[in-house]
């Protein structure tokens, strides 16, 4: 499933703390997507500047090779938080109440350690380049700037990850029917009238 998915709020302190985390995501994932315009108005530049004037952009190569992990990372915490992230959900739609909220909380555990082993992996990295000033063959970028970005963006995300993992402890022990502070399954009809509401513009009237 990679459409975003509701997420309940409340006045607890866990929906209290998905709001205010959701609030640093939401800015980050922002400003990835300005450097994405910032990134195809360069590429339009390096295009007519080769094509008219024989003038490339300088370092372009260098430049898009510094810009992937910042597009890639800066939105990672905010596609976990709406459930956007792909993932196959076709046996996991079937489980109801304490059995799906134990397959959840399983897999954030299980993401967890996972996104602490690449922090580790990605801290080593930058701390490589840093030390040994590591910089782009053309025009001599450094790349610890982009390196560094990686490990703490996968920061927020293990924040994000061990604030879902407690509202879904939370709601297999209180047998809550809808969680607050994490993005909830939905069935075929409700995904579909969700995403035909976001094309068209218009709210969906069955809320």
């Amino acid at each position: 499933m990679a459409n975003s998915s509701p997420v309940h709020e409340d006045s607890s302190a866990r929906s209290k703390a998905d709001r205010w985390l959701f609030s640093i995501e939401s800015t980050l994932t922002l400003l990835g997507g300005l450097f994405i315009l910032a990134v195809m108005l360069l590429s339009v530049a390096n295009i007519l500047g080769r094509k008219f004037f024989n003038i490339p952009v300088p370092g372009f190569i260098d430049w898009m090779v510094q810009a992937v992990p910042i597009i890639a990372f800066l939105g990672i915490g905010y596609c976990q938080r709406l459930g956007s992230h792909i993932r196959m959900d076709l046996m996991v739609s079937k489980l109801k109440r304490r059995a799906l909220w134990v397959f959840e909380l399983l897999s954030v555990v299980v993401m967890s350690g996972l996104v602490l082993m690449l922090v580790y992996g990605s801290w080593n990295h930058a701390e490589r380049a840093i030390m040994l000033g590591d910089s782009t063959i053309d025009i001599n970028l450094p790349t610890w700037p982009a390196k560094l970005l990686v490990p703490v963006m996968l920061v927020m995300l293990l924040a994000r990850l061990v604030l879902q993992a407690w509202a879904y402890w939370h709601a297999l022990v209180q047998n809550e029917d809808t969680p607050v502070a994490v993005p909830l399954i939905e069935d075929a009809s409700t995904l579909a009238r969700r995403e035909a509401a976001s094309v068209s513009g218009l709210e969906d009237t069955s809320k």
